[in-house]
């Protein structure tokens, strides 16, 4: 942000070195690589901000539209996350619920991503997420089709 006391600054020291150079103190040179002829010129390239033109607005548009669905997926993905994580009710090691561990690590790692700016890192950890869901529903799923499998076999048996 340019404040009017730069402004100021930069408009007395361009008219103090106009003046040298018309008193002849200063060699005979453009002072900036063919720069401006006036100090107005000078202020206006280096100093006034650019308007925004149609693309500008229209980019931001899209940049805020794919805020927007990023921000909406990675909700999305959070949601699945614990949708899935209600299936796994068992204990582990420590005595924990699978359940709360991973409910637990889906909140750190979110809070960790939370500020990523770059678009192919976030569209990267979203796409990992939801492999990373499916495959442990899958597994899951594999699981309790041999439980289901040895069950019947046992039954079978009797």
């Amino acid at each position: 942000m340019i404040h009017k006391y730069d402004v100021e600054r930069c408009r007395k020291l361009a008219v103090s070195l106009f003046h040298m150079r018309i008193n002849r103190s200063f060699p005979r040179r453009r002072l900036l690589h063919n720069g401006p002829d006036t100090i107005e010129e000078l202020l206006d390239r280096h100093l006034v901000s650019k308007k925004k033109t149609y693309d500008d607005e229209e980019n931001e548009l899209l940049t805020r539209q794919r805020l927007t669905s990023t921000r909406r997926e990675a909700l999305s993905l959070y949601r699945d996350i614990l949708r899935a994580s209600r299936f796994f009710m068992w204990p582990d090691s420590r005595g924990f619920l699978w359940r709360d561990v991973l409910r637990e690590n889906a909140r750190k790692e979110f809070e960790e991503a939370r500020f990523e700016k770059d678009p192919e890192i976030i569209t990267r950890l979203l796409i990992g997420g939801h492999d990373a869901v499916q495959s442990a529903l899958d597994k899951l799923a594999e699981k309790q089709r041999e439980q289901i499998a040895k069950l019947q076999a046992d039954r079978d048996r009797r």
